[in-house]
């Protein structure tokens, strides 16, 4: 494994000669050939969900990255540690041998979660039937079997796919992809697709094609200090202004158009009896379209002080963009509910309210999100995956690695 600066490039290449794909491609034959290794994939998903990786950890991310490096390897695929300043790293993988200037689809996947170290000993990983629980199953380490697993289809089935998979594992999903966002958004400048494994939409398994932007105001309200009992008029409270102000922002909420807004976080004063002279809001947007993020940016940034003497200091902004159903993830989401129906199952679309990294490269290039396993309790303590979900799944991934360069064509109009 090379390892690479958060400076460096990862597209590199290496001259080889593509081989044309194996006459065995058939839908049927992957299927079969992945449910086949339903228990490896299973037993993998629990050594790595009790590998330990927070988010906030860094130190914890380095033997997950690990496992996840030595399965990529062993499918012929290069891997380069890209180094983190706060995170514990990213990992690249590409095809060891590959042409130089060959299209490539992104496989992005993260292996971060939100459970501290030692989450374990009261959330051990078990699987009751069909089903696998356990910190970090669902979102999102069963995802990246999935990659491993359709990756590993493709090499055994000696399947070769037209647009070469190139895949990006981050650490620091959980916390807003900081420092990964530049590689994500870089690779996704120059990818002909995307392709999201963050868990499915719902126990029916939907596929992601639309998320909400996100957004995060800061709002801190200055004012000026008195004694409460003595000389409350001298003063200008910071608090009485923050409650007008929390007010405001709860109005600027449409839950008819995909509007949403919360502030979950308030603090301001010394002690009861001071005219409080600071206070602050921590606020939490969630907008369905880049027409609503400049809406709700502008009418928050123009937010004035009611209360005479206090002044507010606002920032933030909508830092990841909605993930729209544009007519290329239109159509590249029709695509893939072709592949599911030729393996003999059917599968929706649907809007998530939380946002992942493809609203980051569904900027750049046509994106399907959603396509890890079924399952629930993302962030809960009963996170579960469907084990028996987690073949078909991967089989419509290892399908769609396959799938022509041209699925999408950004000009056509495709109604939604």
């Amino acid at each position: 494994m090379r390892r690479e600066t958060p400076e460096t490039g990862p597209e590199g290449a290496t001259t080889t000669t593509t081989a044309a794909p194996s006459p065995r491609a058939t839908p049927e034959a992957v299927r079969g050939h992945l449910e086949a290794q339903q228990d490896e994939m299973v037993d993998l998903l629990a050594r790595l969900a009790e590998t330990e990786s927070p988010t906030r950890d860094a130190a914890s991310q380095g033997a997950v990255l690990d496992m996840l490096a030595a399965e990529f390897e062993a499918v012929r695929m290069e891997t380069l540690r890209l180094s983190g300043r706060k995170t514990g790293g990213h990992l690249l993988a590409r095809p060891e041998r590959r042409a130089p200037d060959a299209p490539f689809q992104l496989l992005i996947g993260h292996c971060d979660t939100v459970w501290a170290r030692g989450t374990l000993a009261s959330m051990p990983v078990r699987r009751e039937g069909d089903v696998l629980r356990g910190p970090g199953v669902f979102d999102m380490k069963g995802g990246l079997v999935q990659i491993i697993f359709a990756l590993r289809a493709l090499r055994d089935l000696e399947l070769t796919p037209d647009v070469t998979p190139v895949v990006f594992v981050n650490s620091d999903e959980e916390q807003g992809s900081t420092e990964s966002r530049r590689h994500i958004e870089r690779l996704a400048r120059r990818a002909s697709r995307a392709l999201v494994l963050e868990p499915a939409l719902g126990l029916d398994g939907r596929l992601k094609t639309a998320r909400k932007g996100v957004g995060r105001f800061v709002i801190r309200v200055v004012g000026r200090s008195a004694h409460g009992g003595l000389d409350p008029e001298a003063g200008a409270s910071a608090i009485l202004e923050l409650s007008h102000v929390i007010q405001q922002i709860y109005r600027l909420a449409d839950p008819e158009h995909g509007v949403t807004v919360n502030v979950g976080e308030i603090e301001g004063g010394t002690a009861a009896n001071v005219v409080a002279a600071e206070s602050r809001a921590v606020v939490d947007v969630r907008v369905p379209d880049r027409e609503s993020a400049d809406r709700i940016e502008a009418a928050i940034h123009g937010l004035e002080a009611a209360t005479p003497g206090t002044r507010l200091e606002i920032e933030g902004r909508v830092g990841r963009l909605p993930m729209e159903r544009t007519p290329r993830n239109q159509a590249l989401w029709r695509y893939a509910r072709r592949a599911a129906a030729e393996l003999g199952f059917e599968v929706e679309q649907g809007t998530s309210g939380g946002a992942s990294d493809g609203n980051f490269t569904s900027r750049y290039t046509a994106t399907l999100d959603g396509l890890g396993p079924v399952g629930d309790g993302a962030h809960a303590v009963h996170e579960f995956v469907q084990v028996d979900s987690m073949p078909e799944r991967t089989a419509l991934l290892a399908m769609l690695l396959l799938a022509p360069e041209h699925v999408v064509n950004p000009a056509e109009e495709v109604p939604e």
